[in-house]
């Protein structure tokens, strides 16, 4: 029997008070914190935290607020959404993790991914003409760190390593490794190589359309020979006690947010009827409680994923609507999702 799994990812958008006026970075920090202590106390599986280095975002170092979550929390597993390995140094991300993994008692994930954003390369002295050989290179040494045996390595984004011990050791021998997967063949393929689990980001249109990169996993899988692993969708949302409530506090903060990233893009202006079409038919899951679980059993189920992190932080919302949609999201649609699902 599959088991479902249920979490939330937030990537600590700068957000406002109640009264409208912007939050500083040390408060949407302890907010996060807030946040992950809740989704614990409520009984929800996973709680990842996302890295970008901007101004409309609070969280540069995940994994320092999931130390933090680690000491104050007793069952939830923390994990990043994701670690971007492009600009990190794998054996650092191993030994921040290993030690998360020692301060929570074995509750620690990584997500690796190539992150939505570019700032990350200029501000840690990377190439982005070497986006691939980064990512590639860097995930299949961490791969070999996350065995905690001896690793010999070599490639040309960084220093080898020869017959090379790195520390500290997990109690468990392992720390749980996802890769976050945006819909190319190819970032699928990878992950089923290297045997990862894969974690897809589907932030429109229906998410069915995602289901022929869950078949390309599953069958690059099988040819392996190997048992097969989970697949997980991230999506965003929020959640009121009304869809017209959900809508009326979400759209704000999703307007200014990706109306911001738009004008950097060169898209074209951000629009409600745009907004509202992701809403009702694409992979927004905004809504009251009824409406959200039902979009979710539509996803996991058109999928075949077994596990769903809602994105829950759309834009600058206010702490008090976040801890709510936190509330509803684990009460009231996770229990209907899976009595749905069970009933199928």
């Amino acid at each position: 029997m599959t088991i479902l799994k249920f979490g939330l990812d937030t990537f600590g958008n700068v957000s406002v008070d109640d009264d409208g006026n912007t939050l500083s970075a040390g408060q949407v920090i302890r907010n996060v914190l807030a946040q992950g202590q809740l989704a614990d106390a409520l009984g929800l599986d996973n709680f990842n935290i996302g890295e970008h280095h901007r101004d409309d975002f609070a969280v540069t170092a995940p994994d320092t607020i999931l130390a933090g979550l680690a000491t104050t929390t007793k069952n939830i597993t923390l994990g990043t959404g994701v670690t971007v390995l492009s600009s990190e140094d794998p054996v650092r991300v191993y030994q921040r993790f290993a030690t998360i993994d020692a301060l929570s008692n074995g509750r620690v994930q990584i997500t690796a991914g190539r992150g939505s954003f570019i700032e990350s390369f200029p501000l840690f002295g990377y190439e982005l003409s070497d986006y691939n050989d980064l990512f590639e290179q860097k995930l299949e040494l961490l791969v070999e760190l996350l065995k905690e045996k001896p690793v010999t390595w070599s490639g040309t984004v960084r220093a080898g390593l020869n017959n090379q011990q790195v520390y500290p050791k997990t109690e468990s021998g392992k720390i749980p490794l996802r890769v976050g997967v945006g819909g190319s063949p190819e970032s699928v393929i990878r992950a089923a190589r290297l045997e990862i689990p894969m974690a897809l980001a589907i932030i429109g249109g229906d998410p069915a359309r995602f289901e022929p990169f869950a078949r390309l996993y599953r069958e690059s899988i099988a040819k392996l020979g190997v048992a097969q692993l989970p697949v997980s969708i991230h999506s965003p949302g929020h959640i009121s006690d009304t869809d017209e409530q959900a809508v009326d506090e979400a759209w704000p903060g999703y307007e200014a947010s990706f109306g911001k990233i738009g004008q950097e893009r060169g898209w074209a202006p951000t629009t409600k009827e745009h907004f509202m079409a992701e809403v009702n038919h694409g992979s927004m899951y905004v809504g009251s409680p009824e409406t959200v679980a039902s979009k979710i059993v539509h996803a996991l189920s058109s999928v075949g994923a077994s596990r769903f992190d809602l994105k829950y932080d759309m834009g600058p919302l206010p702490h008090a609507k976040l801890m709510r949609s936190i509330e509803l999201y684990a009460t009231e649609v996770v229990p209907r999702v899976k009595k749905a699902l069970e009933a199928k």
